[in-house]
């Protein structure tokens, strides 16, 4: 099955990059690609809570997503399951926080697409959120 390994390297402590990843205010600020913005973000970010995100596009178009986390080891370790509502095709996403003195290295890994066409659609939107991330991050650390 086609696998997306994406890793970013981020100017900012781990911790800060985990909390972006596991606070809902945080992690509205960046989800989805850029153009989209996220009308509604629920976490329970603990191994058997369950997250569900919806993210709007330029157009109003709502798509909504969800999954479980299996795994939430703070600041180094995220795994959970993700998955949209239609056409509802469940993947895993494994993500690391690698703490580079000060900077961290995210590596995100999402196994379990069905296509390599799905997995070239996510590549997409990912890297255009890691983006939002990014910028999110920098406004963070200067507070």
């Amino acid at each position: 099955m086609p696998e997306l390994t994406i890793t970013r390297v981020f100017d900012a402590p781990r911790e800060l990059v985990y909390a972006a990843w596991t606070e809902p205010d945080r992690l509205a600020s960046w989800l989805g690609p850029q153009g989209f913005a996220a009308a509604a973000v629920t976490l329970d970010p603990r191994p058997g809570g369950r997250w569900r995100a919806c993210i709007r596009s330029p157009e109003g178009e709502e798509l909504w997503m969800s999954g479980a986390y299996r795994e939430t080891s703070a600041p180094e370790r995220l795994v959970f399951t993700f998955a949209w509502d239609d056409p509802g095709v469940e993947t895993l996403v494994t993500v690391t926080f690698a703490d580079l003195g000060g900077k961290t290295e995210m590596t995100f890994t999402q196994t379990g697409f069905p296509t390599a066409a799905e997995r070239d659609d996510h590549q997409a939107g990912w890297n255009s959120s890691f983006a939002d991330l990014t910028g999110f991050i920098r406004g963070e650390d200067d507070r």
